[in-house]
């Protein structure tokens, strides 16, 4: 099971083969965010309070193209199927 905090690798896409540690995680959609992972631009329009420009973050990516690779969850899935 993935959660928040974890270390994934990238399965399929743009970023595939690329590592990174879980950020965020919807659950009703199945999909995940991960740090540096699947980079999009979002155009901010300028208001009152924020200066507006373009910015780059982060976007969700299905959980079926995400596989775990944190050796402590590994080992302790391993150690409870014996």
């Amino acid at each position: 099971m993935i959660k928040k905090g974890l270390k994934v690798k990238v399965l399929s896409g743009r970023d595939r083969n690329k590592e990174g540690e879980v950020i965020e995680i919807d659950r009703s959609n199945n999909r995940a965010k991960i740090k540096d992972i699947n980079m999009v631009k979002k155009h901010v329009k300028t208001t009152k309070e924020k200066k507006g420009g373009i910015f780059s973050k982060e976007s969700f990516i299905h959980i079926s193209n995400l596989s775990l690779i944190d050796e402590k969850i590994k080992n302790k899935k391993k150690e409870s199927k014996k």
